[in-house]
């Protein structure tokens, strides 16, 4: 079970980066296309590549990593800072669905400086969760924040910081 589950996760990450990484390339097509059978032939390809294929493999990764976490009890530092990347990553696909929605308008562009900025951004936080994942950094939490990682540490780090942020009961 957790043998198949690891193929469906890493073939589910493979499509949502893969995703990912071509979106701004075609998002940059639009550049020299006036309304026209080329700009609803680009609309239909661009829809069909993050609705139909990275926005259900983010799904499936997404949902595939939750069932090894549970699986596997990976509980370590490292894997902290996967999730954080990951967290990243899916605010990024929604930032692609933003610009899916305003660039076929009659007004939608995507110059280069936002083709360059998304591509980078995207390979570089893919390289980072690859690194992450398969370097396994030792890391010792207790260095930065000591007593997060055991049960209520979180809480007790909320209150030193912002105290007792409560809602009052009657």
């Amino acid at each position: 079970m957790t043998t198949f589950l690891k193929f469906v996760h890493l073939a589910a990450i493979a499509i949502w980066s893969g995703g990912l990484l071509a979106l701004p390339f075609l998002f940059w097509q639009r550049r020299a296309l006036e309304s026209g059978p080329d700009l609803d032939r680009l609309h239909r390809i661009v829809r069909l590549v993050y609705v139909e294929l990275t926005s259900p493999a983010a799904f499936i990764a997404i949902a595939s990593g939750t069932g090894l976490i549970f699986l596997q009890a990976t509980f370590e530092e490292w894997f902290s800072i996967k999730m954080v990347l990951v967290g990243i990553m899916a605010m990024l696909h929604v930032v692609a669905g933003l610009v899916v929605h305003q660039l076929f308008s009659p007004r939608g562009r995507f110059g280069r400086v936002s083709f360059v900025t998304l591509s980078a951004t995207y390979a570089v936080l893919i390289v980072a969760i690859l690194w992450v994942v398969l370097a396994k950094p030792q890391i010792d939490s207790n260095q930065f924040a000591a007593h997060l990682f055991e049960p209520g540490g979180l809480s007790r780090l909320w209150h030193q910081s912002f105290g007792d942020t409560r809602m009052p009961m009657p």
